[in-house]
């Protein structure tokens, strides 16, 4: 029975993985496109004058190795941006780190989405790391008697709740990213160096981007919910 719970669910997560395939994919097909589209200033120059228009000329930018390894580090208030975004004048480049310093907006405005994901990432933290140990002890615990199969389905529960907390940062992710790229479109289109042709191509790049964001979700729900059904199977 046991056995045949984890086959059958196991099947939740194949529409989820190809969804999550399909998201990468698009990132980069359409982040190759926009590199064919060139602009009048390159990503760093876009995220410093989105920077200096906010009022964050403390905030620095460096260039990182590695290919979409571009992110902001609010605690040490820099942008980091990958070799193909930092000197690249591509629509592609320009969104991508627009959209970076869109986070920085975020984190100096006081945004209530990122000061909540802030607030539970350490709870998110343990709860990735702690969920699966705890739902397979409870899993070896419920073979063994009664007694043990109830203090396994306690454990099983309490791996189910750890991985919630995770799958609840999933869920709070996704405003704060598709607010930054609404920043960073924002930001562009009022600064009048990019044809209407090269806005589209970088919003296609965020928009591509965010798509990712919702494939992390929706696989972190079915898995949630592949926990769930085995838990339950397993206490009947």
């Amino acid at each position: 029975m046991l056995y045949t719970l984890y086959y059958y669910s196991y099947w939740l997560l194949i529409p989820a993985f190809l969804f999550a395939l399909w998201a990468q994919i698009r990132v980069q097909t359409t982040f190759n496109k926009a590199s064919r589209f060139h602009t009048g200033m390159t990503g760093a120059a876009a995220a410093r004058r989105i920077l200096d228009s906010n009022g964050l000329a403390h905030v620095r930018i460096e260039r990182v190795s590695g290919h979409l390894t571009d992110h902001y580090d609010p605690r040490a208030n820099v942008i980091r941006l990958s070799e193909n975004v930092f000197d690249n004048n591509t629509a592609a480049a320009v969104g991508v780190a627009a959209h970076e310093a869109g986070h920085a907006v975020q984190y100096a405005t006081g945004y209530s989405a990122i000061r909540l994901r802030t607030a539970i990432i350490p709870i998110c933290q343990v709860g990735s790391y702690a969920a699966m140990p705890l739902f397979l002890i409870g899993i070896l615990l419920s073979s063994v008697g009664t007694f043990g199969g109830d203090i396994g389905y306690g454990f099983m529960l309490a791996g189910i709740l750890f991985y919630s907390f995770a799958t609840l940062f999933q869920l709070v992710t996704l405003p704060v990213e598709f607010n930054a790229s609404n920043r960073a479109m924002k930001a562009l289109e009022g600064v009048h160096t990019m044809s209407d042709a090269e806005l589209g191509e970088s919003r296609r790049v965020l928009s591509a981007a965010a798509m990712t964001y919702v494939a992390a979700l929706v696989t972190s729900l079915l898995s949630l919910l592949r926990l769930i059904l085995i838990a339950s199977g397993r206490r009947r």
